[in-house]
């Protein structure tokens, strides 16, 4: 079992190919995962892509896009080692659960940036396609 075993998903609401769009812009695998050297070994089109981690540490990080109602379910799945990891190390361990926790909290800030960016001013509640909901006093 990798010592990163990082599974996320998030709702975008936009178009398939939009969000196909932003995944597949290398300048952002750079500002998502800037410490990995990542190589694309399965390119999906608008369903996402697959990387391979190489170097240190080494693995894999894949974005699913399921379409899904008015926009995208964006699966994403990181599985990370350090080069001469031993897990049953307990440093190693915990260095992993800190590990996975910071790259959690990365993926939040990057997807929710994304999610902003592709959903632009609509409100909640508010489909892709519809019309801005009428703002009423109370």
């Amino acid at each position: 079992m990798p010592i990163v075993d990082l599974i996320d998903e998030t709702f975008l609401v936009c178009m398939p190919s939009s969000a196909a769009t932003a995944v597949h812009e290398p300048k952002r695998w750079a500002a998502w995962w800037p410490d990995l050297a990542l190589v694309v070994f399965m390119d999906r089109g608008e369903l996402g892509l697959r990387w391979s981690a190489v170097g240190d540490p080494v693995g894999s990080v894949e974005i699913w896009l399921e379409p899904l109602g008015d926009g995208v379910l964006l699966h994403h799945y990181l599985r990370l080692d350090p080069l001469g990891a031993t897990p049953a190390d307990p440093r190693a361990v915990r260095r992993g659960v800190r590990e996975r926790a910071r790259r959690a909290t990365e993926w939040k800030r990057h997807v929710w940036a994304l999610k902003d960016e592709l959903e632009g001013a609509r409100r909640p509640g508010d489909s892709r396609t519809a019309a801005p909901a009428p703002i009423t006093e109370v």
